[in-house]
């Protein structure tokens, strides 16, 4: 039997090329709230299969896990850009960013944890380097980065030990996806994918991590482009 996975964000971008580099190994759950795009992944991948939610609506989370009744790797993918100065960041703003990027991610995570303790699973929480440095205009992002580290850190403390799970964060520099050509836009700079990493290159630093010898536990990986 193959062992699970279920990715969020997993419709494009980062967390499509995530389900891509485990397609061969497990599978795959593609969550996400574009019911047609994760069905035309879907059919491309074996032995995968929509899971349309949205994780920020935390009953309607609550009655999609019941379809899951075993698992071995969460992937959280899914994610949202919100840029600005902290003095034009109403309270909306920061609440839509940390609905998504932390509250979602915890409330999944604990859900889940049964199934994950059942498996000595692992947890993979796509992260950003806005988690380990912050910049001008990316107030409410990085912090909802910096929370989703100590989310993992405390996450793997609490768990590691007693249930076995491995708890990996991963830091990618900027990706060639739509949501990097919306970054772009909002930082009014030029989108110039050649200076960016592929989201394949994301997807194989996850799996490296997945594929992990039993012994070994990639806390933190840092991907950043190489420089030109």
């Amino acid at each position: 039997m193959s062992p699970v996975a279920l990715i969020t964000g997993a419709s494009r971008g980062i967390g499509a090329a995530i389900a891509r580099s485990l397609s061969d190994t497990h599978e795959l759950l593609l969550g996400g709230r574009d019911p047609d795009a994760l069905k035309a992944l879907a059919a491309t991948l074996p032995n995968a299969r929509p899971w349309q939610v949205d994780i920020t609506d935390h009953a309607a989370l609550a009655e999609a896990v019941t379809s899951i009744d075993r698992l071995d790797v969460l992937v959280h993918s899914a994610g949202v850009t919100h840029l600005g100065h902290v003095a034009d960041s109403p309270p909306d703003l920061w609440q839509r960013t940390f609905d998504l990027n932390v509250f979602a991610v915890a409330e999944l995570t604990r859900l889940l944890l049964p199934a994950l303790r059942a498996t000595s699973g692992q947890v993979v929480l796509i992260n950003s380097g806005a988690g380990l440095r912050a910049h001008p205009n990316w107030g409410a992002y990085a912090a909802s980065k910096y929370a989703l580290r100590a989310f993992g850190d405390s996450l793997r403390a609490e768990e590691e030990r007693e249930h076995g799970i491995r708890v990996t964060s991963v830091h990618p520099g900027r990706v060639d996806t739509d949501m990097q050509r919306d970054v772009r836009t909002q930082e009014g700079g030029e989108y110039e994918p050649q200076f960016y990493l592929e989201a394949d290159s994301v997807g194989r630093a996850v799996a490296a991590a997945v594929h992990a010898s039993p012994d070994a536990h990639l806390t933190e990986i840092v991907v950043r482009p190489r420089a030109h």
